[in-house]
């Protein structure tokens, strides 16, 4: 991931860390805007409310919506990613666009200032950065299926395999259910070694424990 960081253009770099170290899609991340609305960096949260899409059938062009499968929500905001989007706004800042917005069910239009555009200061969508992706994977060395989700498995999967429990990690995923993320990442859970004879030992112990206690003739 850290090579992958060094390869992408400073207005982009904490793309990848809200998706390493946070989890996020690629379109919530692109859908991340600055204020409170999306990050409260006092409280050490992050709000996962909405992703960008595009679509000139429906809307002509861009727009805000609901995460995928309902999966809005507020989650921890590392430190890290914190001080990323931190020099992000210092360095690169946002670039303000009319948008329209369907998160609350109803559309209107509002300013939205986008935390990440292209070098031209325009929208991105999943298409042009699949394109950008190329580059930056053959510079980084990256697997020719490495996609921007590969970061959400390299979060989730770093959060299993360090021990941090199943139901932990489905609300940093904002998974709909437990299933849902034991059926995906259980084989990155550590593996521990159950004692032999564990059960049979504690039957034993609590058969001898019940031999030893008087019977009602002996206490009279």
């Amino acid at each position: 991931m850290l090579k992958l960081v060094e390869v992408v253009p400073r207005r982009l770099r904490a793309a990848i860390w809200l998706g390493a170290g946070e989890g996020l899609r690629l379109g919530e991340v692109l859908g991340m805007e600055a204020g409170s609305r999306c990050a409260d960096y006092e409280h050490g949260e992050l709000h996962v409310v909405q992703q960008l899409r595009h679509s000139a059938e429906h809307f002509g062009g861009f727009y805000l919506s609901p995460p995928k499968s309902g999966s809005a929500g507020t989650v921890d905001l590392d430190a890290v990613v914190a001080e990323e989007l931190t020099a992000h706004l210092r360095d690169v800042g946002p670039v303000e666009f009319e948008l329209p917005d369907i998160t609350t069910g109803e559309r209107l239009t509002r300013p939205v200032a986008v935390l990440f555009t292209s070098a031209r200061g325009k929208l991105l969508t999943d298409t042009y950065w699949s394109e950008l992706r190329a580059d930056w994977r053959q510079a980084a060395g990256w697997p020719k299926e490495g996609t921007f989700h590969s970061l959400r498995h390299f979060f989730a999967t770093t959060l299993m395999s360090n021990g941090v429990e199943p139901q932990e990690v489905q609300k940093a995923l904002r998974h709909a259910n437990l299933r849902i993320t034991l059926e995906t990442y259980v084989h990155w859970l550590p593996k521990k070694d159950r004692p032999r004879g564990l059960v049979g030992s504690l039957l034993r112990q609590a058969d001898g424990k019940s031999s030893e206690r008087p019977t009602g003739q002996d206490q009279s």
